[in-house]
């Protein structure tokens, strides 16, 4: 396989990849996507609207990767399914712990009653809803707050990709992202714009030719000299 141009994009925090299914006048990716790229108005596969070819929780800031034709998609999810793609993230945490690196294998499973959360593996009988899928997340401890020490900057580095898999294994170690109540991360800053601070930086892979996309302005300035 060799993709030799990708389109991609940065997506904002609290914005959505596709329309709100509650309110489909409000501002998402792929508005932004047709109005800026005409090219992108193609019959795409369902879920897959104007090429987008992956998602982002509506917090989660970052680089999304967009296909130009329904070929380039099909490599594109291909690569995903196979898992030979490493993504890299960072995030803000407000918890602090003893290790500067980590790693996370636990499966991730839904939730067995609440439809909003997912779950890990703790053990054969750990409660959940349908099948487990494995999840692999390798954290790396950045830096931390001057001062006051109240946000520490990690990264988490992975190639599976199941959903709130960071959020839900940076939990389990003890280091839930601030803001994220859903997984115990307490409230949220006060400087954050949407609930929580997690930066999808890039995809790394050799045949593809595509930037990291830095932190938004909204993110400290130790941050941005950290990454």
């Amino acid at each position: 396989m060799a993709i030799k141009s990708l389109l991609t994009v940065a997506k904002p925090s609290g914005m959505s990849c596709f329309p709100y299914r509650k309110d489909p006048s409000q501002p998402c990716v792929l508005d932004e996507i047709l109005a800026t790229f005409p090219a992108q108005k193609q019959d795409w596969p369902t879920g897959f609207e104007g090429g987008i070819a992956h998602r982002l929780d509506i917090p989660t800031s970052g680089q999304l990767l967009i296909a130009r034709d329904s070929s380039q998609l099909k490599e594109i999810r291909q690569a995903f399914a196979t898992k030979k793609l490493i993504k890299r993230y960072v995030f803000l945490t407000g918890k602090s712990v003893s290790w500067t690196k980590h790693q996370v294998g636990n499966a991730i499973a839904h939730h067995p009653k609440n439809k909003r959360k997912m779950v890990v593996q703790r053990g054969q009988s750990t409660p959940h809803r349908g099948k487990w899928y494995p999840a692999q997340t390798h954290f790396r401890y950045l830096a931390s707050e001057p001062k006051s020490e109240t946000l520490h900057l990690w990264e988490a580095v992975m190639q599976t990709g199941v959903m709130h898999q960071i959020r839900l294994h940076a939990a389990f170690a003890g280091l839930a992202l601030a803001g994220d109540r859903l997984y115990g991360g307490g409230a949220t800053p006060s400087f954050f714009p949407s609930d929580f601070a997690l930066h999808h930086c890039g995809i790394q892979n050799s045949a593809w030719l595509v930037e990291d996309v830095p932190v938004p302005d909204w993110w400290p300035r130790w941050v941005r000299e950290h990454i």
